[in-house]
């Protein structure tokens, strides 16, 4: 063990490392909650380190600090935005359910890196990170405030460009792949002839509404309880100091953050990161299913569908000589799994009586891991998936045109014309033959052949083909 220091709180003294920027209350808390090895996101501890900025300068603005102890709080908050700092936020996710603990770390850490750039050494005092720190704050608004900018950048500078850069890529496939018919299947089987080009544009679109889906809960993330203090009452917060701050924070990140129309709803509760859960949920459910698609048609490559040509990214196998997997879709699945879970676990920490009890949310770190966790597992793979499998899929043309051709579903265009029984029947005699559609109606003479290859032209039955101006990518929205 190295050599430590004796720092002390309100409830006595704690041997803290030596190295180390936090205090007494850091080191109890880490002692209190051996439990998971798992740290806040690095993001939450920026949105942290911006609070403390914002509410240092507006203190410095009012004169409530002395000048040249405001600029060494804010200097030291600015490290802390900046991710400067990181190896020094050592509490748990699963802790105090107010984040008090991890509201503490940081205080600790700004106090004494404040010190040292006053010429202190850390745990030296001179800076209190109660009394001036956390001035005008208490964790109640604080952590739910940082929660709330961080999911809202996170999702509004990661994850939203992300989904944006899928979907133009995909949207790109859906056009270069619109001259491809192949075969439709519902159920899992034969149905009538699609358009590559069109299965594609589904999947574009789908990105496009989970875009759209994200505008709603950035906004509400933008309203923060800052302000609030211990209940919502605004007890010792300065009076002006919260819309200061919400300024500062809205000029900061671009985004247009505001004080909450009503602190008790916003510190008792936690519903808009709720909502966030719900369409990040969404997000996963939508790359799932289009990944799971594209795993599917690309199957084979000789004894599957075999449709698509998915990169080959790395060996498959480690008994079968080359095979290769569809590992990035595989990738993307398994993160729709996670985030689902994810946001399991938020709805569980927001049931009534669990989390959000009369006054305050006690189970805020973990909807703030899970959630954090949730946009950048999103933002991750949906840059991977674009860059490793969407970008590079290829169609494999003469393939799509033999299924199409062999075909039962074919005969479904003949059914207006000589009624359904009678295309059953084809159906039937084709299956048990092992001839295709076109075969049989020739033997059975069913139409004049021209009637019938007009009829059983695959391109005249998928409808009109996109316009060029079709599907370019949603805007960017939030």
């Amino acid at each position: 063990m190295g050599k430590t220091r004796r720092e002390s709180d309100s409830m006595g003294t704690m041997a803290v490392p030596n190295d180390a920027l936090y205090g007494a209350q850091t080191a109890r808390a880490v002692k209190n909650f051996p439990i998971s090895g798992w740290a806040m996101p690095g993001p939450f501890i920026s949105a942290l380190g911006l609070v403390k900025l914002a509410a240092a300068i507006s203190h410095k603005k009012a004169r409530r600090l002395p000048p040249k102890l405001a600029r060494a709080i804010i200097a030291a908050a600015e490290e802390v935005a900046a991710g400067k700092l990181a190896e020094q936020f050592v509490v748990d996710v699963f802790q105090t359910g107010s984040g008090t603990s991890t509201n503490m770390n940081v205080n600790e850490v700004i106090a004494n890196r404040a010190s040292q750039r006053l010429g202190r050494r850390a745990g030296a005092g001179g800076i209190h990170p109660n009394d001036q720190v956390n001035m005008g704050q208490s964790s109640n608004d604080v952590i739910p405030t940082a929660l709330h900018i961080s999911a809202a950048v996170a999702i509004a500078q990661d994850l939203l460009p992300a989904l944006q850069k899928l979907s133009v890529s995909l949207w790109s496939k859906a056009h270069s792949f619109d001259r491809i018919v192949k075969i439709g299947r519902t159920h899992l089987m034969d149905a009538v002839p699609i358009r590559l080009g069109q299965e594609f544009s589904g999947y574009a679109a789908q990105v496009d509404s989970a875009c759209m889906a994200l505008g709603g809960p950035i906004l509400r993330l933008c309203e923060l309880a800052i302000g609030g203090t211990a209940v919502g009452t605004a007890l010792n917060a300065p009076k002006g100091f919260a819309r200061e701050v919400c300024r500062f924070l809205a000029r900061r990140t671009g985004l247009p953050f505001r004080e909450t129309t009503n602190h008790f709803a916003a510190q008792a509760a936690a519903d808009a990161a709720v909502a966030a859960s719900g369409a990040l949920r969404g997000v996963a459910l939508s790359l799932g299913k289009i990944a799971s698609d594209i795993r599917l048609l690309g199957s084979g490559p000789r004894c599957g569908l075999g449709e698509l040509l998915l990169p080959a990214t790395q060996p498959g196998s480690s008994i079968m000589p080359g095979k290769v997997n569809p590992v990035i879709c595989e990738s993307v699945i398994q993160v729709a799994c996670q985030v689902v879970g994810c946001d399991a676990a938020i709805a569980a920490a927001c049931t009534g009586g669990v989390g959000g009890i009369l006054e305050l949310h006690v189970a805020m770190p973990v909807v703030a891991w899970n959630l954090l966790t949730a946009i950048g597992l999103l933002a991750n793979v949906a840059r991977t998936f674009e860059a490793k499998c969407i970008r590079g899929l290829k169609a494999n043309e003469a393939r799509c045109r033999e299924l199409v051709e062999r075909s039962l579903a074919m005969v479904t265009v003949l059914a207006p014309r000589i009624g359904y029984d009678a295309a059953a029947s084809l159906a039937k005699e084709a299956s048990a033959s092992g001839k295709t559609i076109r075969q049989v109606c020739l033997e059975r003479r069913v139409l004049p052949p021209k009637k019938l290859d007009a009829l059983l032209d695959a391109v005249g039955q998928t409808g009109p083909r996109l316009s060029d101006c079709e599907g370019t990518g949603p805007k960017r929205r939030g």
